[in-house]
């Protein structure tokens, strides 16, 4: 019961983590393109995963194959994942991108169960449900005509959800043998901070520039708020099933909807976001009792 309460507790905490990450990468995309920030970003989580790691990580830990699921993990997501993510936005829009990516909980209930043998009950399939409506809802405000973007943009956000999915799905499968959120997030950061720079340098970014920009300092806050959120993300996956966690933690534009109301004072609420916020806080209810 206990590891129960705890799972949702951290979930939520994640969520709440991930919104404010939102805000900052908000303001620092106002000085700096999607992918730049996205490569501050993962390099500021990294290094405080590093500067931490004397006091989790013990050497061992690099010699098991927890490790190496971690790493190849870190070759997809959050690097990919963001990218697809971004290039969704150029082509359909943030609004239609946004409510494809909020299917991202369902593909996790499908890898919940076929891979990991989680159990999907009715109230959790429900409770998911109601959180995907509410995001979807929340979100999206058309997506203009049909004409106005091609097919095959679609893959783009829903390519990003299911890597993001994949991702927890095998970051539960690895802290099945190496019960340690801390390292998983340092070793995922690390493989994709190092491929992001790899990226910049093909493409000679001028890291000086990026250093001097505004917006280096939002999205090095950003990857200093995701760390954590990650490591509150993985702990819930070591104690908790990927079908619970998930769709809690996908919760979290509710939040920067509340964020962006009560702390940043960017938001006007709205019958339909009234409307989400009753159908988050019943998902969440649901997926509550059904642990």
């Amino acid at each position: 019961m206990f590891e129960d309460t705890l799972t949702i507790v951290l979930s939520l905490g994640a969520a709440v983590l991930y919104a404010l990450g939102t805000h900052f990468i908000a303001f620092g995309l106002r000085h700096l393109d999607a992918q730049t920030g996205t490569m501050v970003d993962i390099g500021s989580a990294t290094l405080v995963h590093w500067l931490l790691s004397p006091f989790f990580v013990e050497r061992h830990f690099w010699l098991t194959g927890a490790a190496l699921i971690f790493a190849i993990i870190g070759l997809f997501r959050p690097i990919l994942s963001a990218n697809l993510a971004a290039s969704g936005v150029k082509h359909l829009g943030p609004t239609l991108c946004s409510a494809l990516s909020a299917t991202s909980p369902f593909f996790a209930a499908g890898f919940g169960v076929f891979l990991l043998g989680e159990i999907l009950t009715p109230r959790i399939a429900l409770g998911t449900a109601a959180i995907v409506g509410a995001l979807v809802l929340l979100l999206y405000r058309g997506g203009g005509p049909r004409s106005s973007w091609p097919l095959w943009a679609l893959s783009l956000p829903l390519g990003a959800a299911i890597i993001r999915a994949a991702g927890h799905a095998f970051t539960k499968l690895g802290l099945g043998m190496l019960p340690s959120p801390f390292f998983a997030g340092m070793v995922t950061y690390s493989a994709s901070f190092v491929l992001a720079v790899g990226v910049a340098r093909a493409q000679r970014l001028p890291f000086r520039q990026v250093v001097r920009s505004p917006g280096f300092r939002w999205f090095a806050a950003a990857g200093a708020v995701h760390a954590v959120a990650g490591f509150l993300m993985n702990w819930a996956l070591a104690i908790g099933e990927v079908i619970v966690v998930l769709p809690i933690v996908s919760t979290f534009p509710f939040f920067t909807m509340a964020l962006g109301f009560f702390a940043f004072r960017n938001e006007r609420l709205s019958l339909r976001a009234v409307a989400a916020v009753f159908l988050v806080v019943g998902g969440v209810l649901l997926i509550a009792l059904a642990t």
